[in-house]
């Protein structure tokens, strides 16, 4: 396989991703819960779903290798909710700090974070010599596309992601009020979410991400 494709590390060799290593890749861990309450409409697993998704689509792009999606964080807003799992603030960053040191370990020079989350950002921010892209603050070339611009948890952008990319996994028929996440862990109005606008949402994204690896590293690249 070509080293100028991106690949995932869990479907290379030790060797191959040895050779990666050596040959200077960027390494993009994402970090997407695997199981995080979206209100009563989206499944538990809409961060690492989308985390993976958005990898997925920059491997295709760019010859990085995207390591296994982190899928346990700090999630404090959310321990009341049913199935989600939470880690301590501390937890979290020795975890993450421990992964990114072992890639290091093996060679790796150049990581990029891939944050789904919001309540992550500050455990992140505080890793040294690191990129760290806040999904958030990535795709606003696609904002123009909907109509409900406030919330930011199972809202119409992340339901519309959703439908784009597990449309059988969302129950549009059990959208949750606006105003009371307290009761059903989710914010803002979903209703005009569609599968259309989470994939141009995604696009966007991927575009920023590209953009802010190829500034970072442009003789990766």
């Amino acid at each position: 396989m070509s080293e100028r494709t991106g690949m995932w590390l869990e479907d290379l060799t030790w060797q191959e991703a040895k050779a990666r290593f050596d040959g200077g890749a960027v390494v993009v861990v994402p970090v997407g819960a695997a199981s995080k309450a979206h209100g009563p409409h989206l499944p538990l697993k809409t961060d690492a779903l989308t985390a993976r998704a958005l990898a997925q689509r920059l491997i295709e792009r760019l010859p990085v290798v995207a390591a296994p999606v982190v899928g346990f964080g700090f999630y404090p807003a959310f321990t009341a909710f049913a199935g989600s799992q939470h880690l301590g603030a501390d937890t979290f960053a020795a975890l993450m700090r421990e992964l990114i040191d072992n890639l290091r370990d093996h060679g790796v020079r150049r990581i990029a974070i891939l944050n789904t989350g919001v309540s992550t950002e500050k455990p992140l921010d505080a890793l040294s010599d690191v990129l760290v892209l806040h999904m958030r603050l990535l795709g606003g070339k696609a904002d123009v596309l909907f109509d409900n611009r406030d919330g930011g948890h199972a809202d119409e952008r992340e339901t519309s992601v959703v439908l784009a990319l597990d449309p059988r996994s969302v129950r549009m028929d059990r959208l949750a009020p606006e105003g009371d996440f307290e009761v059903t862990g989710a914010t803002g109005d979903a209703s005009r979410a569609t599968s259309f606008k989470g994939e141009r949402l995604l696009d966007a994204r991927v575009d920023d991400m590209v953009a802010a690896l190829k500034a970072r590293w442009p003789e990766s690249f």
